[in-house]
């Protein structure tokens, strides 16, 4: 990093200063991989949720359709024993 300091006189006796100020160009890269990151990990939440809701209802409808043929079972269960008697 190097200042550099320029002085001209004019004919006339004025003077003009020029400071030309040699800085490190800036990164703003991590700011922007950080918002890409937080956008990406927002989709696959949301994708991530999306699996387990229908995997949810998968499990519920799969209860649900076991409850009916196990009471079906107690029904048939039921109508043997009133034909014996």
């Amino acid at each position: 990093m190097a200042d550099e300091i320029h002085k001209t006189r004019a004919p006339d006796g004025t003077t003009h200063t020029t400071t030309i100020i040699d800085r490190e160009p800036r990164r703003g890269g991590g700011l922007g991989m950080g918002l890409i990151l937080l956008v990406v990990l927002a989709v696959a939440g949301f994708f991530a949720f999306q699996f387990l809701a229908n995997d949810s209802a998968e499990t519920g409808a799969i209860t649900e359709a076991a409850q009916k043929v196990g009471d079906a079972a107690q029904n048939v269960g039921d109508a043997a024993q009133d034909a014996v008697k």
